[in-house]
């Protein structure tokens, strides 16, 4: 049953844009790993749902952290770091290696160098992120279905672990 609280997320009408943004936070999540311990099963790369769409939380970075977030609301990829300096980048129809190239460009103007494996795992196609030009697309309606499915799973996900 479909109700105003669980938006229809057809798969065959959103699939491209859900392999886009499925290699953008992949490469997001291995921005965290490059930089924190492995812990039990990969907890260490998890994203976390926000209001507004995914976080990675606080990631060190020598003595300071920074913090990566997707704002499926206003579309916008946020970079924060512990001295107060953000930028955004824009969350649109773009290839994967245009979003890499500004990813890791916007990085290094905020004085952090990461390396990552640029090939994406478990997933059927190996093309590595930085030259990845075939997954481009990015429908606002369907990744802000998307987002409202996240928040209202989270919700559930956490009432049952308060009730366990």
């Amino acid at each position: 049953m479909i109700s105003p609280e669980w938006p229809p997320l057809d798969f065959s009408e959103w699939e491209n844009t859900l392999d886009t943004v499925h290699m953008w936070t992949q490469i997001i999540g291995k921005t965290r790993m490059a930089r924190e311990p492995l812990i039990n099963h990969w907890w260490n790369v998890t994203l976390y749902v926000t209001p507004v769409g995914l976080t990675t939380g606080s990631i060190p970075y020598g003595g300071r952290t920074f913090e990566i977030e997707f704002d499926f609301v206003s579309h916008r990829l946020r970079i924060r770091t512990s001295e107060g300096t953000e930028h955004s980048i824009r969350l649109c129809s773009r290839s994967v290696a245009d979003f890499y190239a500004e990813y890791m460009a916007t990085l290094r103007s905020l004085g952090i160098e990461i390396k990552i494996d640029k090939i994406p795992a478990e997933f059927d196609d190996p093309t590595p992120h930085d030259q990845d030009r075939h997954h481009a697309s990015y429908e606002e309606k369907y990744v802000e279905r998307f987002r409202s499915i996240l928040v209202r799973a989270d919700r559930i996900f956490k009432k049952f672990v308060r009730l366990s």
